[in-house]
């Protein structure tokens, strides 16, 4: 068994609604976000989607639970860069930081945008083979929020509310600390460490020379930490769909396995030209979850670990499966509910 020692729970909710009833679906993960935050959980992210039923905004959203939530952290996982303009995205994103004190948690991707063709100028002002969808499109979203002064020492902006030096603003101090870069493929993982971006990886990855997605991942955490620049510790969250099944009923129980069952295939063999790897989801026991948890050397490796909900779940499942694991499972990971904690010296 590996020595795990877990300091940070964390849980990715999908936030889906039905076509007709997208504020019932939007209250409904709201809510989970605040029974997340009374179980003890370290942050709550949720999904950015988009054309599908699902949160399309992140911003938006986590300036809500900003306001249903005092104490945990909230984040986005991730923000598709190509369908953003980088000073818009900062001036929202400093505005929830604002809103939350210091709570926000930004993960991002780069990349040209999945639905760009089928969007066309509903997206873009121009032809998108002329538009950099690179990292550099990330980077520049972190110089807008890095609170530099714009201009020179004698520019400044005239309005009805006074004259200042322009910036983007709100300033948000700290935000650009907690920006995150979703990492698959070793080039973005490489990218982000050396970048200062800490790192978000999940149950989906690139087999780069293995087919074993534990040789993949591992890989992948040694170069990020030998990428690392920056004085402050890196960060890295790893994500695996985990559904206990200890407080549920027969029927939830079979509708679990079902879901897991319905996923296995995938993930006995990598898939496509870039070699995607699948993890198999962990679905069953308590005790089962923890020998498979313990067991795995990717979650050695990291000391926060998300707990990914799967899609179009009811309420009261997801809650159950929050319960269950953060009693259940995460006290044999060495973790600690926030009122059991040392505090940290000054």
């Amino acid at each position: 068994m590996c020595a795990a020692r877990v300091d940070h729970i964390a849980f990715l909710t999908p936030g889906n609604y039905s076509d007709d009833e997208p504020e019932a679906g939007f209250e409904r993960t709201l809510e989970l976000f605040r029974v997340g935050e009374s179980l003890g959980y370290d942050s709550a992210w949720v999904r950015q989607r988009h054309l599908e039923r699902a949160v399309s905004s992140a911003a938006t959203f986590l300036a809500a639970a900003s306001q249903r939530t005092t104490r945990i952290g909230l984040g986005s996982a991730v923000i598709q860069m190509g369908y953003e303009n980088p000073f818009r995205l900062a001036e929202d994103l400093a505005t929830v930081d604002v809103l939350s004190k210091g709570r926000l948690n930004v993960g991002l991707s780069a990349g040209a945008p999945n639905h760009g063709a089928l969007l066309g100028e509903r997206l873009f002002d121009s032809d998108p083979d002329l538009v950099d969808f690179s990292h550099e499109r990330i980077a520049r979203l972190r110089r807008n929020l890095a609170g530099d002064w714009l201009g020179h020492e004698d520019t400044f902006v005239e309005s009805a509310a006074g004259r200042v030096r322009p910036r983007v603003s709100p300033y948000a101090p700290g935000l650009n600390d907690r920006l995150w870069y979703g990492g698959g493929s070793r080039r973005s993982i490489e990218w982000a460490g050396r970048n200062g971006f800490n790192l978000l990886i999940s149950n989906i990855t690139l087999g780069e020379g293995t087919d074993d997605y534990r040789e993949a991942q591992l890989r992948q955490l040694d170069l990020f930490h030998s990428s690392w620049n920056e004085a402050r510790a890196p960060r890295v969250a790893l994500g695996r769909v985990i559904v206990p099944v200890d407080g549920a009923d027969i029927r939830t129980r079979q509708r679990y396995q079902s879901f897991a069952e319905g996923r296995y295939a995938r993930t006995l063999m990598p898939h496509g030209e870039r070699r995607i790897l699948f993890v198999p989801d962990l679905v069953g026991t308590a005790d089962e979850i923890v020998e498979r948890l313990l067991t795995d050397p990717v979650v050695e490796g990291v000391r926060e670990l998300r707990l990914e909900l799967p899609y179009d779940l009811p309420f009261e499942n997801y809650h159950q499966i929050l319960e269950d694991f953060i009693t259940r499972i995460a006290p044999h990971l060495g973790w600690r509910p926030p009122a059991e904690r040392e505090p940290v010296a000054a």
